[in-house]
């Protein structure tokens, strides 16, 4: 596959995000920018010497001009979480990170489709938006994406199933608001309640604690900072998924952020739910049916992050 990728930001997750699409054949080139420019140089080095084994690739340490003509850009900068912070917490500083590099990044870079990394992502995504002048299509924040693959993780090892027979997704913000529609979640097209009735019997299954799992959801990420100060392998992972979708031939389904536009009475605001994305990026949210304490906890997923825009300067 012959596509460009630009990474802004080589710290933890931008580095593992440029060593993971170094193995596969996602693109024939690969660009890092980051302000320190010693540490990005050290990291293309170390990618690099571990291509041999597959086509060749160019990657280089660049600066904003080497992203030209590059399909994807991925905003990774900010400063990382720290134990027992919330995302939140972080926002006015990486916003103005995000700030500092829109303009530069856009015009070297204006027809490229943007994926948002950094947190708190919503915010910037929201942030992103509304200053770099881009149609919206193109703007795609990670959103719930990881929160979607923990989900399915712990949903796999509850029911003893492989996660590629789970279709299940979490909504709303990328933190402590989200929460999962669960009539939307199968198991090989089978609710997961009828699922347990069906299986209990023939496998040993327990009946889902669904107010467990979304706090697993909720606490997976605050865990692996805990034990080892940062998350990245999983995010890369996500976001390289991210890239073949944008990169095939038609769109896929992903829980995506992007601006809402009146979808369930919410307006001017990033956030997850089903979306339609592809080589032409952000194509449309997929509006299924919501109960209505669903719906009033996207609303209030939704009032979280416009209670932190309201409070940040743009």
């Amino acid at each position: 596959m012959s596509s460009k990728i630009t990474i802004i930001g080589a710290g933890s997750v931008g580095a593992t995000i440029a060593y993971k699409l170094s193995g596969e054949d996602i693109a024939s080139e690969l660009v890092l920018i980051d302000i320190n420019k010693e540490k990005v140089e050290g990291e293309v080095m170390d990618i690099k010497q571990g291509t041999c084994f597959r086509n060749p690739i160019s990657i280089i340490a660049g600066d904003y001009e080497d992203a030209a003509g590059s399909d994807i850009v991925i905003i990774t900068s900010g400063i990382a979480r720290k134990p027992g912070q919330t995302r939140i917490e972080l926002t006015q500083t990486n916003v103005n990170i995000i700030k500092e590099i829109t303009p530069e990044i856009v015009k070297a870079a204006p027809d490229a489709i943007y994926i948002i990394v950094s947190n708190p992502v919503d915010i910037l995504t929201y942030v992103f938006t509304k200053i770099s002048g881009l149609p919206e299509n193109q703007i795609i924040g990670s959103g719930t994406i990881l929160d979607t693959a923990r989900l399915r993780y712990g949903l796999s090892e509850h029911f003893h199933v492989a996660q590629k027979n789970i279709h299940a997704y979490v909504y709303g913000e990328h933190g402590d608001s989200s929460f999962v529609p669960w009539n939307s979640a199968d198991i090989a097209s089978m609710n997961l309640d009828d699922y347990y009735q069906v299986m209990k019997d023939k496998v040993d299954l327990k009946e889902l604690d669904k107010a467990g799992m979304e706090e697993y959801v909720h606490k997976s990420g605050g865990q692996v900072i805990a034990k080892k100060g940062a998350t990245f392998y999983a995010v890369s992972v996500a976001v390289c998924e991210l890239c073949n979708l944008i990169l095939a031939a038609s769109d896929s389904v992903a829980t995506v952020s992007s601006m809402m536009h009146g979808e369930y009475g919410i307006e001017d605001v990033a956030l997850s739910t089903l979306t339609l994305v592809g080589p032409k990026g952000v194509q449309g949210r997929i509006p299924i049916h919501l109960t209505e304490e669903e719906v009033e906890r996207l609303q209030a997923s939704a009032k979280v992050l416009k209670d932190v825009i309201a409070q940040i300067e743009i």
